[in-house]
């Protein structure tokens, strides 16, 4: 059995790296042919299509009445976007980072990661007002997004340029149902050899099922940061934290009331922390180095010893 999880999980890896690839290309190729910088299609395309597991299981559980793990699920997955993949990525490959990124986007995280916690404290739960205000926010911040877009101008690509839409469509849907059945396969292997170790459930959910949420987000950002596409990369966190905060936890709050209590205030004001420390990392240069990637690795182990000892 071991034998069998150890080849499921290689198969998984193999279609997380071959989908990121075909995804990141269909995404600069849409970035080519709508005319629009690859840091907006990195903030709304890719950003949305890898936060699908956190949206599939925060949607699903407020529909089965658990809403909680929703807040969990989106802060977890927010700490270790930032900590963990943008910190192996920054130590993979430098990072540079968009100009309007430093100045809005970083920025306007911040506001929002602040946000939740405000909100949840004030209201003692997530309820239809706050998923209210979050759709609104979500809303204005793409409309804003489609009209930077418009008014910018955009360097070719032949490559990109030479995929029709037909090929473009194949590389989004393909790669990225190529990315959520190998994160998938992955994970699933990984349980299965940790159960017959005797790791525990908790220790499982907090390592190997958050790590797995996040894969597709790991292999997009690692793949358009090896191309070349430091935009996409950076766009993909940045993209995927926000639509975690103002999509999903929004969305879950319309559907079902989410409690929100003092149990939260650590992961909370690391979440924040987390995107306070990538402005100020880049603001002056505009770049993401391995030091800071080192930084962001050790945060997150610390946090990680302190979940385990909870």
């Amino acid at each position: 059995m071991i034998l069998l999880n150890v080849a499921l999980i290689i198969v998984g890896f193999v279609l997380l790296i071959k989908g990121a690839d075909f995804f990141v290309d269909g995404a600069v190729a849409v970035a080519q042919k709508v005319g629009v910088p690859q840091i907006v299609v990195g903030l709304t395309i890719v950003a949305f299509g890898t936060s699908a597991p956190e949206a599939a299981v925060s949607i699903k559980s407020a529909l089965s009445g658990s809403a909680g793990i929703a807040i969990g699920n989106v802060l977890g997955s927010n700490i270790m976007n930032v900590c963990v993949i943008l910190g192996l990525t920054a130590c993979v490959v430098k990072l540079s980072i968009d100009a309007d990124a430093i100045k809005i986007d970083i920025p306007f995280l911040i506001v929002v990661s602040i946000l939740l916690p405000i909100l949840g404290f004030s209201f003692g739960e997530f309820h239809w007002i706050t998923g209210c205000i979050f759709w609104a926010l979500l809303i204005g911040y793409i409309v804003f997004l489609i009209r930077k877009a418009i008014k910018t101008e955009v360097e070719e690509d032949e490559e990109a340029k030479n995929l029709g839409p037909i090929m473009i469509l194949l590389f989004l849907i393909g790669g990225m149902a190529a990315i959520v059945i190998g994160s998938s396969l992955a994970v699933d292997g990984a349980k299965a050899i940790a159960l017959s170790f005797g790791v525990s459930d908790r220790v499982i959910g907090l390592t190997i099922i958050a790590f797995g949420t996040s894969l597709p987000e790991l292999m997009t950002s690692l793949t358009a940061a090896r191309k070349g596409n430091a935009d996409i990369a950076v766009g993909n966190i940045v993209g995927s934290n926000l639509f975690n905060i103002l999509f999903i936890l929004g969305t879950t709050s319309l559907i079902h009331p989410v409690p929100f209590g003092m149990e939260y205030l650590i992961d909370a004001l690391l979440a924040i922390g987390a995107v306070v420390l990538l402005w100020l990392f880049t603001c002056k240069n505009r770049v993401l180095e391995r030091k800071h990637g080192i930084v962001y690795l050790l945060v997150y182990a610390i946090y990680l010893a302190y979940l385990l000892m909870k």
